[in-house]
């Protein structure tokens, strides 16, 4: 852009030159002239038109480096800007995963020190937790201990037991065969008494004989079956309806009493035993 004007500028300076030198008013001697030449003396004319090209030549040489100088060092400001927010940016990434690092740590740091906390009760849990076994296991063995002693303690106990109890196996077998004579002769009775055909007098034979065993029978008398049968055959007046054939609907209070003897039974043998065992 400061080509043309500085173009101009040395054009007029110069032509000006050139009138100068060869103003007419001056002494011949003095003027300063071309050498002559054979083909006219116009050499100078020649010699300023090559000059003005190389001049130009040499300002556009200077423009253009100071333009260039101007463009390098905008370039070199752009760059020298462009590396600074790099740098910075940079910087701030940098400054960014530090900090995320840091903060990584600490919450590593933090779960490390909790899983430390929970494995230290852990570690102590199971210490404790080993400590009460071994206690338990202490107290088993002393209660096994214990128990062996009675178990040896006992034994003769035990011995003495089965042999009485097998001893009052062949009694508890009597009383059940007695009871089961019982129940079927007081079915009788009782369909006996619920039928309208069949005669009274049956009825009475069958509970007099009835009575006459448990009089008798020694195993009747410890179950105290006179009297049950007595109070069955005064007040046990329960039958079914008149097409009834199953003579387990008739009667209620000899159902009790066959229960209650059967009951007895099992009672009046563990109190042999237990008698038995007491006497020796």
């Amino acid at each position: 852009m400061y080509f043309i004007p500085f173009l101009w500028l040395m054009v007029l300076l110069f032509t000006s030159r050139s009138v100068f030198m060869n103003d007419l008013n001056d002494p011949p001697n003095w003027n300063i002239r071309p050498n002559a030449r054979a083909d006219g003396g116009d050499g100078s004319r020649w010699n300023y038109a090559l000059l003005v090209p190389m001049l130009g030549l040499a300002a556009f040489r200077w423009i253009w480096s100071r333009e260039s100088q101007k463009e390098i060092e905008k370039e070199r400001e752009e760059y020298r800007q462009r590396t600074a927010a790099f740098q910075r940016e940079l910087e701030a990434k940098y400054h960014a995963v530090i900090s995320e690092s840091r903060r990584a740590v600490a919450h590593l740091s933090l779960e490390l020190e909790k899983e430390q906390n929970r494995t230290a009760s852990y570690r102590e849990a199971l210490i404790s937790q080993g400590r009460k076994l071994v206690e338990e296991k202490k107290l088993l063995e002393q209660e096994r201990a214990q128990v062996m002693q009675e178990k040896r303690q006992v034994q003769p106990l035990r011995s003495a037991y089965l042999s009485c109890l097998g001893q009052e196996e062949d009694w508890q077998r009597r009383a059940r065969l007695l009871l089961k004579d019982v129940e079927g002769a007081l079915s009788e009775r009782q369909s006996i008494y619920c039928s309208l055909l069949l005669p009274r007098g049956k009825r009475l034979q069958l509970e007099k004989s009835l009575l006459g065993r448990a009089a008798a029978d020694p195993i009747a008398a410890d179950l105290h079956m006179a009297a049950g049968l007595t109070d069955i055959f005064k007040h046990d007046t329960h039958c079914g309806d008149v097409w009834n054939t199953d003579r387990r609907q008739n009667g209620r209070l000899m159902w009790l009493y066959l229960k209650y003897w059967e009951l007895t039974v099992e009672l009046k043998k563990f109190e042999r035993v237990q008698k038995a065992i007491l006497e020796k």
